[in-house]
């Protein structure tokens, strides 16, 4: 950032220019958040062009970003967040496509974070799912980003879940978020929806039950996709037998089965019926956001310590310790507290983490 330096007359002690260029500095860090609060003004507002630099910001900003999420934060949390996943080709863009006709009919207004794969070239998004969702270009109740697999500061998951914040916090009624495949990023960007869709195609066979492990903990609702197609019972059925493993609670959720041809339209009717059925359901719903905010703080806390440990520990002296955990002359945990005490010494030497506990 470019600060403002001011000019000093000579003589002037270094004590009192160090103060001037604190001072200037101070000036500059509050003209950077007047600004974000004018942008912030503005996604509140609903400006679409505001809320592009918005999601950008928490993509790839580690200053701006966060300061822009405290502006939001208290506006947000009206909104209702829909997941939804699968693997690639199972029609979920044409899904969340008739999703958004649907709520759009209702007179709700929608926001779109498709995660799309990164460019080999540019090492962005792709697009796909702009392209796919043309219908909905030119209407203002509609706003769809897509972000890439790679290159955001703090992980995929807490930018999925930053994104979905400046869309709830411009007035969204439902934000949905759609991801490619069942891996590590896509349950734990699952796991920043209210409700988890995923979704599914007959002719799958055994990838159902290599499915059931990335899963059965986050799906809220089995979309069977292209159900005209044949082998669409037996996926249900599989589905079904999966399901029939876990003892559900009186009260708790028990994950719906919906079959759909999105491309006709077919079963999405049925499909918005569930999620809504699954609103009712607030203490699901809000068992689910507070599981959120959980691991929203301790995502926000594991990435402010590593920036600790990146700024005070030198590259060199953490390659010296990953080789000696390689050559077994230093066990990672004894490794770890060497990097905290650089951290943090008073914690180290009082015993944090080795089970002591303070007076």
């Amino acid at each position: 950032m470019v600060g403002i330096v001011p000019v000093l007359p000579p003589g002037t002690s270094r004590k009192c220019s160090a103060f001037a260029l604190r001072a200037s500095a101070r000036q500059a860090g509050r003209d950077k958040f007047r600004r974000l609060s004018a942008l912030s003004q503005l996604i509140i507002d609903g400006d679409h062009r505001a809320i592009a630099r918005g999601i950008s910001l928490v993509e790839n900003d580690a200053d701006a970003g966060p300061a822009l999420v405290r502006d939001l934060f208290s506006r947000a949390g009206r909104a209702f967040l829909v997941g939804v996943t699968g693997p690639p080709g199972a029609g979920k863009s044409t899904l969340v496509d008739g999703l958004v006709a649907r709520w759009r009919k209702a007179g709700k207004t929608v926001g779109v974070v498709a995660v799309d794969p990164t460019s080999s070239f540019s090492g962005g998004a792709m697009l796909g799912d702009r392209v796919r969702m043309q219908a909905h270009a030119q209407d203002g109740g509609v706003f769809i980003r897509s972000m890439a697999t790679r290159g955001h500061l703090g992980g995929l998951a807490r930018a999925t879940a930053d994104a979905a914040l400046v869309l709830d916090a411009s007035g969204k009624d439902f934000v949905a978020i759609e991801t490619v495949g069942v891996g590590q990023d896509e349950v734990e960007i699952a796991g920043t929806a209210d409700v988890s869709i995923v979704v599914l195609v007959p002719g799958m066979g055994d990838d159902v039950q290599a499915l059931k492990a990335g899963v059965m903990e986050i799906a809220d609702i089995f979309v069977v996709n292209k159900s005209d197609r044949e082998g669409a019972d037996r996926a249900v059925a599989e589905i079904e037998s999966l399901l029939g493993l876990h003892t559900y609670k009186e009260g708790e959720w028990r994950p719906m089965i919906v079959r759909t041809q999105a491309t006709t339209g077919q079963g999405l009717d049925d499909l918005v019926d569930a999620i809504e059925r699954f609103r009712e359901q607030s203490p699901s719903v809000e068992s689910r956001r507070r599981d959120r905010a959980a691991a929203q703080l301790r995502s926000i806390v594991a990435a402010a310590l590593m920036r600790q440990v990146e700024s005070r520990v030198p590259a060199a002296a953490m390659e010296t310790l990953v080789d000696r955990i390689a050559a077994r002359t230093l066990d990672p945990y004894a490794a770890a507290e060497e990097v905290l005490r650089e951290v943090e010494p008073r914690a180290t030497r009082s015993g944090a983490g080795r089970g002591a506990t303070t007076k």
